[in-house]
């Protein structure tokens, strides 16, 4: 079983900053993916980062040059550091892995980040 817990989320003034974290535990192999969707009221999921096997990164245009995306050297944690942060990132910050050749989707319950204006 995979287990993956996100921190770091809170209330931030805009133009601040955050780091989230996610820690994986439990038959962590075969990294494909790991990465960072947001969802906030009313909206779709929306990815927001990609780690790539390999080392490759991607990210929405709308975090692009603001948020980093990074992992420690085992790859059993993912960051998101979040800068010069806008009311508009106001949303609940999922974590997820996909592990495997079956390309298994694994998630975290989630980290509520408000920005205020």
């Amino acid at each position: 079983q995979v287990q993956l817990v996100e921190s770091g989320g809170g209330l931030v003034q805009a133009g601040g900053s955050l780091r989230l974290s996610c820690s994986a535990s439990g038959n962590i192999f075969s990294i494909n993916a790991m990465g960072w969707y947001r969802q906030a009221p009313g909206n779709k999921r929306e990815l927001v980062a990609t780690f790539l096997s390999g080392g490759s990164t991607n990210y929405a245009d709308s975090v692009k040059g603001r948020f980093t995306i990074s992992t420690d050297n085992a790859e059993k944690t993912v960051y998101l550091q979040m800068n010069s942060l806008k009311p508009e990132d106001t949303a609940i910050y999922f974590c997820f892995h996909i592990l495997g050749r079956s390309a298994t989707w694994y998630w975290g319950q989630g980290t509520q980040v408000t920005v205020s204006s």
